[in-house]
Formats: C-alpha cells, structure tokens, sequence
C-alpha cells in the first residue's frame, strides 16, 4: 500500500529524534488529499498507528519507539534494513538534486 511507503519515507526525513502518530498521520494525509479525494484522518491514523506497532515489536525490527509515548523512528542501531534505506534515500535525493536543471529565461524583452 502507498501508506506503508509514505511512512517510512517520512521515518527516514524525521531521523534519531523520530516522530509522533499524530504528525505522521498529518503528513499522510496531507500527502494524499486532492482536489477529487479528501481521505479519512481517522481511518489514516488507524492505520499509521497499527503499522508502526506492528512493526516495532521486536529489538530486531524496522521501526522502534523513542522511548516517548506514541513516538517512533527507524531502528538503525540493530537492523542493516533501516541503515540500507537511509543511504538508498540520501542517494536517491542527490541524483534529484542534480538533474534539476536551471530555469533559462526565453520571453520576450518588451521594452528594448
């Protein structure tokens, strides 16, 4: 589901300090309302909150808790999953900064 890929992509962005269900779920949904689709926020936390209990139930696993309540942020201390889709991001962000080429002005001087 596109959820699942939106959540860690914005796990990865926040980093160590991690993030709240709350502001996830803000993100989520801001990421997906349109001018045609307005999503569900509480279907949306529902399944933010599920993702990352699920996932975050084993020291091994992808996602942790920050040890505040209700706040979560990938585990790179003891999984090589998380440590490997933090370089693929960083990697992927430097080739998008690059092919963005510079805007070259072509209109028309009016005044000269």
């Amino acid at each position: 589901m596109t959820y699942d890929k939106q959540i860690l992509q914005i796990l990865i962005e926040v980093g160590e300090k991690g993030i709240s269900v709350q502001q996830m779920s803000k993100h989520i949904f801001n990421q997906n309302v349109s001018l045609f689709y307005t999503p569900d926020f509480e279907e949306i936390r529902t399944y933010v909150q599920q993702y990352l209990l699920k996932n975050s139930k084993s020291d091994l696993s992808l996602i942790e808790s920050t040890g505040q309540r209700g706040c979560y942020r990938l585990n790179t201390q003891h999984n090589a999953d998380a440590r490997q889709l933090i370089i693929e991001f960083r990697e992927s962000r430097q080739t998008e900064e690059k092919e963005e080429k510079p805007a070259v002005d072509l209109s028309l001087d009016l005044f000269s």
